[in-house]
Order: structure tokens, then sequence, then C-alpha cells
């Protein structure tokens, strides 16, 4: 588990204002890239591999909608 008291959780612009579904990220943890649910911000966060995380970013922006 990790220590999130010194991290600074961020969402995606595009979740909107309604703090409905989304996931948050932190920043400043070196190496790793936690993932939370920001309905949960006491719950578990998943930790990914700063490489996987960035893998799966680029995949992502590189799709289009339908």
């Amino acid at each position: 588990m990790i220590n999130d008291h010194n991290l600074t959780w961020r969402k995606s612009s595009y979740s909107g204002a309604s703090n409905g579904d989304c996931v948050e990220v932190a920043d400043g943890l070196p190496g790793a890239v936690p993932v939370r649910d920001s309905k949960h911000p006491d719950g578990p966060a998943l930790v990914f591999p700063e490489s996987t995380w960035s893998a799966f970013v680029a995949g992502i922006k590189g799709r289009t909608r339908p």
C-alpha cells in the first residue's frame, strides 16, 4: 500500500464537474503511477509502472471516437 498523503491526485479534464465515475491518477511517485476511483478516495489504489501507464495513455490518445 502506498502512503498517498503527499501525492497530488488529478482526473481528466474530460470527466466533467459531476464528480461521477472517474479515475484519478497521482503524480510524484518516482517510477510508478497510482490510480484510484474518485468515488472512493480513501480506498485502495492500483499502482502501475510508469512505462506501462505511458503506453496505456499513448494507446488511448491514438484511438478515434466512433
